[in-house]
């Protein structure tokens, strides 16, 4: 019988920020989102196969449009939620509607570091695929040749 291995999923992956190549190495310096001054750095390379997690100059500027519809995503649930558990009314003096606004931009304030690094994370697994087989492959030739290193970092 072939040994089995037994590799996260892609889901797992883009939510513990994981290099969606290998699927082992982590894609940020530091695993807190919320260590001021660290929450976008990232490392160079996956430090585990090596794939480069910025892959052109500019690469990241599109998370801004999956940051959007995250945050929409997150709204729209947070809605049907307080209005599943707590209720809306259309009378005059509830304000149901105004406290789940407030506690919805609380509680989007709260988790911007958490919904800005998720972005990158999915943005990268859209461009970059697992392979199963890294260890015996180099990294795609094509990847690195889109990679000037005298323009890293200045967007």
């Amino acid at each position: 019988m072939g040994k089995t291995t037994n590799r996260p999923g892609y889901l797992s992956t883009v939510l513990t920020n994981t290099c969606p190549r290998c699927r082992e190495g982590k894609i940020f310096e530091s695993s807190n989102p919320y260590q001021y001054g660290k929450i976008l750095k990232m490392n160079e390379r996956c430090p585990v196969c090596g794939q480069p997690t910025e892959i052109e100059v500019g690469f990241y500027y599109g998370t801004a449009y999956v940051s959007y519809a995250l945050t929409v995503a997150f709204s729209v649930a947070t809605f049907i939620a307080w209005w599943v558990l707590i209720g809306f009314s259309l009378e005059d003096g509830d304000y149901r509607v105004l406290y789940w606004g407030i506690t919805n931009a609380v509680l989007l304030i709260a988790l911007q570091p958490v919904f800005m690094r998720l972005s990158r994370s999915l943005w990268l697994s859209w461009f970059v695929k697992y392979d199963p087989n890294w260890k015996s492959k180099g990294i795609d030739r094509q990847t690195l040749e889109r990679v000037v290193p005298e323009h890293m970092g200045d967007w």
